[in-house]
């Protein structure tokens, strides 16, 4: 079942902190197979591939690649770059040239859709090709998988920084005590919800949740804030940035009509909308913190759990492409067992391309402004241990690749 040839590697959209754990992952079980073929990675994902500027892994130092498993970013470059019609038949060509049999693209939704396009149209052109997807988004929006490698990190981030800043909120000599959180999440709230796991007792922050799974009502809005304002003294609230109103409009500040490469409405500003009309409506000062790219790049204080299941998945779709197994995604299914693990499955790509896996309802709250313990009991496992991380004057020691003589372009 062992395709002679080589094999690349792609990491697409927005980086994780663990999403390099999948890279290394798939080198390593690379190098454990002993494979004749050179393993490559594509610079800055598939435009890498269209470009011929590639890297060539297989000679990389242990040392580099070992790094991996604690350095945050894409270390091979990603991309948000929108496939076009005309550029599949590129990529083939491409494969065609260099002989890559093997290609494994880590990425999300949109990813998927990519590399399903590229394993059916290699299978038209009758070009032996093994295709397989590595999850990877702190949306944790993909369907068929019990979560997303990137997201307990995330989530784990996020917790610690609300539990952080509302102590600091708590304890402000101040009349006024209201903050608002906006967090990522376009169309689901998973990371959102993962807010909740900072509270420890009743009155704790986060006090507020409200996730685009739910349209937004400026009414209950206000009425919610001052409730909680009377009854506890502060108010903590956590938004996800794709907030819609009723009508399915995003309540963005800028209301910006600016789009990225797959026609997504850029998002921003949610916080600052939400501060305006708690000043206007209820007279209190209220503090709109974002935390931009921090959530996902926060390797500091990355969760181990989720670290090890990144390269969980990058090994098994090596194991997978080995074994002759092509056009599927790799996924962790969660066990039923007294102690939390997971163990990888597959699905097909078509089944996760350009799909999205919204919260489900039963995991919010009866009042619709908070999680229950469903979610609670689901996420707090993926947040579990802390990456050993190497230090050098007192900041985290990451690898990054310099060496450029090993680019094949």
């Amino acid at each position: 079942m062992v395709l002679s040839g080589n094999g690349v590697v792609a990491q697409s959209g927005g980086p994780t902190a663990v999403i390099n754990n999948s890279v290394c992952g798939v080198v390593q079980e690379w190098w454990k197979k002993q494979l004749q073929g050179t393993l490559y990675g594509a610079v800055n994902g598939i435009e890498g591939i269209l470009n011929k500027d590639l890297i060539n892994l297989s000679s990389q130092r242990s040392e580099f690649i070992s790094g991996l498993r604690y350095t945050p970013g894409a270390a091979i470059g990603s991309c948000r770059y929108k496939v076009k019609e005309d550029d599949y038949l590129k990529i083939i060509n491409v494969f065609k040239e260099l002989n890559i049999r093997y290609f494994f693209y880590i990425g999300g939704n949109d990813s998927m859709d990519t590399a399903n396009k590229i394993y059916q149209l290699a299978k038209n052109e009758n070009f032996d090709l093994r295709v397989v997807g590595i999850p990877k988004t702190i949306d944790n929006d993909l369907l068929y998988t019990d979560h997303c490698p990137g997201y307990g990190s995330a989530a784990k981030y996020l917790a610690t920084t609300v539990l952080e800043t509302s102590i600091d909120l708590k304890s402000l000599m101040t009349k006024n005590k209201v903050a608002i959180l906006e967090v990522m999440g376009r169309d689901t709230g998973w990371l959102t919800a993962a807010a909740s796991l900072a509270r420890r007792n009743e009155n704790d922050a986060p006090h507020l949740i409200y996730l685009p799974e739910l349209p937004f009502h400026k009414e209950s809005f206000i009425s919610d804030v001052e409730d909680v304002y009377k009854s506890v003294g502060y108010v903590y609230i956590v938004v996800s940035e794709g907030l819609v109103d009723q009508h399915g409009n995003y309540l963005s500040f800028n209301k910006s009509t600016e789009t990225d490469s797959f026609g997504h409405v850029c998002l921003g500003g949610v916080g600052n909308t939400l501060q305006a009309l708690i000043e206007k409506n209820l007279g209190l000062k209220v503090r709109s913190i974002v935390l931009g790219t921090a959530q996902r790049s926060a390797m500091h204080f990355a969760s181990l759990t989720d670290a090890e299941e990144a390269y969980m998945v990058g090994v098994e779709a090596v194991r997978m492409a080995v074994a002759g197994k092509t056009g599927l995604m790799v996924t962790l299914v969660r066990e039923e067992d007294e102690k939390y693990y997971c163990l990888p499955g597959s699905i097909e790509l078509a089944k996760v391309a350009n799909k999205v896996r919204k919260m489900p309802s039963a995991w919010i709250s009866a009042d619709r402004k908070y999680v229950n313990d469903e979610f609670i009991k689901y996420a707090r496992p993926l947040l579990q241990g802390e990456v050993p991380i190497p230090i050098c004057n007192g900041l985290p020691d990451y690898v990054s690749l310099e060496d450029t003589k090993c680019r094949v372009s």
